[in-house]
């Protein structure tokens, strides 16, 4: 069951769907579609840590990656239909360092605020740090090649496809690693004192997963939709939006997930959320997106701002030196959100 003071904001799915219906201020929109995402996020969560009782933390935490990341792409391809390219791929690093420091920030410094320290499965982090890595690599090469004399649509479009099907490749011989032939070295890091069972039936917990991410999906083509409008009336750049707001908003689900979960000092799970999460979207996220623009013809390259990828690279080098101890702290989870704060700002005047 969710908790009595999220229970109550369901109210807001339903006066979406009717503000969207009669056409209401966009900025009404924009914020009960908002907030209706916060109690079906909670629902997203408690169905997933049911599973995970399980499956495990590794698959518990790819299926809560997974269905939370499903928004982000639903997001991302009306985006692209509408040919705000540049707010997608804006979108896409925005949520890999939301994931990277906002999400693993806010995990540490929940988690660690009354533990002296927690632990996590340092294999695990091992992984993901390094899939970033080529992820850095991936967003670094095509940049540099469209700024040689040999750089055309064509070449630059071949680049992109070519560097999506290694990293698809890549993500899948990833879960092939972590989920089958490797398998052992990706267990809890330490047990429980109380030992728990799930509170749902697979069936009913698969059923409130699905449920729950297909109104998130609908509440966030709501928000995309009075988007513009909302931060026209505001007064933020479209940047800043695709970089900070429409990966929170649709990284929602995760986003709360992770951080309840190391509350509850699960921080295999919550680890596997957050920067799974970001592990997903660089490696088979971000390159389904472009293989769906060609689909739909609004072709995306796999050219990124040198912003863009200082800021993933960046954050992929702070998650090494504070996550590959297998150690996490509040102060740690501090430093996580200073550093993402410290983005947002210079993207807030970008």
């Amino acid at each position: 069951m969710l908790k009595p003071r999220l229970e109550w904001l369901l109210l807001f799915v339903p006066v979406a769907f009717v503000l969207e219906l009669v056409h209401g201020a966009p900025m009404a929109i924009f914020i009960t579609s908002a907030v209706a995402i916060l109690p079906l996020a909670g629902l997203i969560g408690h169905a997933t840590e049911d599973l995970s009782l399980r499956t495990g933390s590794s698959v518990g935490g790819l299926l809560n990656a997974t269905f939370g990341n499903v928004t982000e792409m639903i997001i991302a391809v009306f985006l692209i239909i509408e040919g705000e390219l540049e707010v997608v791929k804006a979108s896409i690093t925005g949520s890999i360092i939301g994931n990277v420091l906002l999400v693993l920030g806010l995990s540490f410094l929940v988690g660690g605020w009354s533990r002296v320290e927690q632990r996590f499965n340092l294999a695990s982090a091992g992984l993901h740090s390094a899939s970033l890595v080529i992820a850095v690599v991936a967003l670094m090469m095509p940049a540099l090649f469209a700024l040689t004399p040999e750089a055309n649509f064509f070449r630059t479009e071949a680049v992109s496809v070519g560097v999506s099907i290694v990293l698809i490749v890549t993500y899948g011989l990833a879960l092939l690693f972590s989920l089958k032939t490797h398998k052992r070295f990706f267990g809890d890091t330490h047990g429980h004192a109380e030992a728990e069972t799930p509170k749902w039936s697979t069936g009913r917990a698969l059923g409130m997963l699905a449920g729950a991410t297909v109104f998130v999906a609908i509440m966030s083509e709501f928000l995309v939709g009075a988007l513009e409008p909302t931060v026209e009336q505001v007064g933020i750049s479209k940047l800043f939006v695709g970089l900070i707001i429409v990966p929170i908003v649709g990284n929602a689900a995760e986003h709360s997930s992770a951080i309840f979960l190391a509350a509850k000092d699960k921080m295999d799970i919550s680890i596997e959320i957050a920067i799974g999460s970001s592990t997903q979207i660089a490696l088979f996220v971000a390159p389904m997106l472009v293989f769906i623009s060609l689909i739909v013809g609004n072709p995306m390259n796999f050219i990124f701002t040198g912003f863009e990828i200082a800021a993933v690279g960046f954050s992929s080098a702070i998650l090494a030196f504070i996550a590959l101890d297998g150690r996490s702290n509040w102060l740690e989870g501090v430093q996580l959100l200073a550093a993402y704060v410290i983005m947002a700002i210079s993207f807030f005047f970008l």
